[in-house]
């Protein structure tokens, strides 16, 4: 198991394992995510998107204070202008996060399971541990598009560290947004990043350092899986979603694991564990 997930990842930068989650668990996560909407915010919606680069997360403490918390984040077509939602509150949610695996007793149970911990041990690391973790809705009809994007954008790690589990709990297929991927993408290196902005004087928070990148849409290639597999992504393959405009929702439980030995989480990524509250570790090597 060990050389093929190793070599999948090495050679196209991203790996799928069916049956990771028994039906039973796919079950119970995906109740637990169709009831996060009930303890979603009343007032002050706040919207997520990854294509308008002015959206408020980037100038709101609500995102970048997110990283201990279970926050909440609307679909750019759920809420109006005044911030009451124009769809049932049921789907008006993008996602949730970014501490279920710490904070939510079906999300911990599973990213702490011995299965994520073995996937670790085989891939090699030897002190792992969770930086953050989502729950993504992906809803009928107002489920947005995800630009093409590297998740070191986000969680840089020197030396490159970062794996990303990916878990649908519904299956993700062509039409309601599955991802798709640049295979071999993760060869070159960190395309820009997403930090702390440095002038404190500015109101927005968080910056990108460079430009996005232009990436051919014939370059990717899509990967339809079936609820409970586990996608497997290299921290500097691109990959996207489209958006979902299908009647069939695309529910997914996402999470990330860095090296913790002998590898550094960069001080200017938007995430930051607070200095009481390092991020939680699976296991140590001994």
């Amino acid at each position: 198991m060990r050389n093929q997930l190793i070599s999948q990842i090495l050679e196209d930068g991203y790996t799928v394992i069916d049956d990771f989650l028994t039906p039973g668990e796919v079950t119970e996560l995906l109740e637990a995510g169709k009831n996060l909407h009930k303890d979603a915010p009343k007032e002050e919606r706040k919207v997520f998107s990854t294509i308008n680069s002015s959206a408020t997360q980037s100038r709101d403490r609500y995102f970048i204070e997110s990283g201990d918390k279970v926050r909440y984040f609307f679909e750019e077509g759920a809420v109006a202008e005044n911030g009451e939602l124009l769809v049932d509150p049921s789907v008006a949610l993008n996602k949730v996060g970014h501490a279920l695996h710490t904070d939510h007793p079906v999300f911990n149970q599973i990213t702490f399971s011995n299965r994520v911990k073995e996937v670790c041990w085989q891939l090699g690391f030897q002190k792992p541990a969770v930086a953050q973790s989502m729950y993504i809705f992906k809803n009928p009809g107002v489920g947005g598009e995800v630009k093409p994007h590297q998740d070191a954008t986000y969680l840089y790690t020197e030396p490159s560290s970062t794996i990303g589990f990916w878990i649908p709990l519904e299956d993700a297929t062509l039409q309601n947004g599955c991802l798709h991927f640049i295979k071999g993408s993760h060869k070159s290196g960190v395309h820009r990043r997403y930090i702390r902005n440095p002038d404190k004087s500015s109101p927005e928070l968080l910056i990108y350092d460079r430009p996005a990148p232009l990436y051919p849409q014939s370059n990717f290639c899509a990967a339809p899986v079936k609820a409970g597999s586990l996608v497997l992504i290299h921290s500097q393959v691109v990959h996207r979603s489209d958006a979902n405009r299908s009647d069939r929702s695309r529910h997914a439980y996402t999470f990330h694991v860095i090296e913790t030995e002998n590898s550094s989480y960069s001080g200017e990524n938007w995430l930051q564990p607070p200095a009481d509250q390092p991020f939680p570790v699976l296991y140590e090597r001994d």
